[in-house]
């Protein structure tokens, strides 16, 4: 995402422009009864404003303390912002869409992340950068900082995941310092009021092409007197949920290919009766499985286009071949025509099989069984493609996300 720049107090250091004597840093910190840490950390964002030679202001995100984290943030003058709607990410949203800043700086304000240090998050901004995420794992972490949990398998396998699911190189998608322009917040299009908001933004600013960037970040124990916010598997799963959610190439659309045609393969290979290979045996059973993965593996195609096509429509500017093609190619009629195609022969076989049954009810039919399989899987296959085609035409005929 590029925009226009202009020269901060700094000269090595450029910003986004804004209007002239406008504020250029926002400092951002979500707050829930942070009174013991509240004051170390606007004081840090403070300095670092000063010693960058910018104009900055820190704003509190208040998400219903009951101790004096208000009364404390606005003493030293933070701008308080109050969100009723509990969550880091509804906190952080709000504080996010009050901030007046060219750059922003997002970070907790339990003194876990160094407020001094923002000035690399800054400058990579200033590079032309729209997101910028902070790495503990190359920045250090301290003893205490992360449990053992979090640091050895959480993270690191979370990571992983987000970094198949979203198709970007980052190597800590839940560090909580990070910094970005109001522009890439506006693109990101963030919902979610949970945990889930870190993966929500990266996931996002992925699908918008948006330019991110990750700098080495230091990590220390908090200074509560309490238990942190955070619950490890109860929020480890809402990140996971979200990534699988927003990851239908991954969760539907690889599975349910390879599902599809392996299948369809074992369905074709056993329709005319059983196989022997060397000493193995073919059977029916086989056949059941391959008209099992058949219908199962349609299915979850079909969910995933589906998926990718409500996506497109949550997310505008989001762009997909997918939802492309069918924008171009989709129409109700086609999905009925090719419902008919797959459909058709399925039928006619099982209609042959029912001539012949009712010419002689005492015949036995075990030499047709493979083939009514393979109908029977048909039919099924055509009667999805042609319902599905009408709730497909019906997302398709949505009016697109608009501010």
């Amino acid at each position: 995402m590029s925009t226009d720049m202009s020269l901060a107090a700094d000269p090595g250091m450029v910003f986004p422009a804004g209007p002239a004597g406008g504020i250029e840093v926002s400092a951002v910190m979500p707050c829930l009864n942070e009174e013991l840490t509240l004051t170390l950390c606007i004081r840090k964002a403070q300095a670092a404003f000063d010693a960058l030679g910018v104009r900055g202001e820190v704003i509190v995100a208040d998400n219903g303390s009951t101790d004096r984290s208000v009364e404390i943030a606005e003493a030293l003058g933070a701008r308080v912002v109050i969100e009723t709607v509990r969550g880091y990410g509804a906190a952080l949203r709000a504080g996010i869409r009050a901030a007046r800043g060219r750059v922003i700086v997002m970070g907790d304000s339990d003194d876990s992340y160094d407020w001094s240090a923002i000035e690399p998050f800054v400058r990579k901004i200033s590079e032309g950068y729209d997101l910028v995420i902070g790495n503990r794992f190359r920045g250090g972490i301290e003893p205490g900082a992360m449990p053992p949990l979090h640091r050895y398998l959480g993270n690191p396998v979370l990571s992983v995941i987000a970094r198949i699911a979203f198709r970007m190189n980052i190597g800590d998608v839940h560090c909580g310092m990070r910094a970005f322009t109001p522009e890439a917040f506006d693109a990101m299009q963030t919902t979610t009021n949970g945990m889930e908001f870190a993966t929500e933004m990266i996931a996002n600013a992925s699908h918008q092409r948006l330019r991110i960037g990750e700098i080495p970040t230091r990590l220390y124990p908090d200074k509560r007197d309490r238990p942190p916010h955070l619950r490890s598997f109860r929020d480890g799963w809402r990140h996971l949920r979200f990534m699988l959610t927003y990851a239908p190439d991954h969760l539907y659309l690889a599975p349910g290919l390879a599902m599809l045609v392996t299948g369809l393969a074992m369905q074709f290979a056993l329709a005319a009766g059983p196989l022997q290979i060397g000493a193995a045996h073919f059977g029916l059973h086989y056949l059941a499985l391959g008209g099992m993965l058949s219908l199962v593996g349609f299915n979850l195609i079909n969910l995933g286009v589906l998926a990718k096509t409500l996506m497109a429509q949550r997310y505008r500017g989001l762009t997909s071949r997918v939802v492309a093609l069918l924008r171009r190619r989709f129409s109700v009629e086609t999905g009925i025509i090719a419902s008919a195609v797959i459909g058709l022969p399925g039928v006619v076989i099982d209609l042959a099989i029912l001539v012949r049954w009712l010419a002689d009810p005492s015949r036995a039919m075990g030499e047709t069984v493979h083939a009514a399989f393979v109908a029977t899987t048909m039919v099924v296959l055509a009667a999805n493609v042609a319902f599905s085609s009408f709730l497909l035409n019906m997302i398709l005929d949505a009016p697109e996300k608009r501010d």
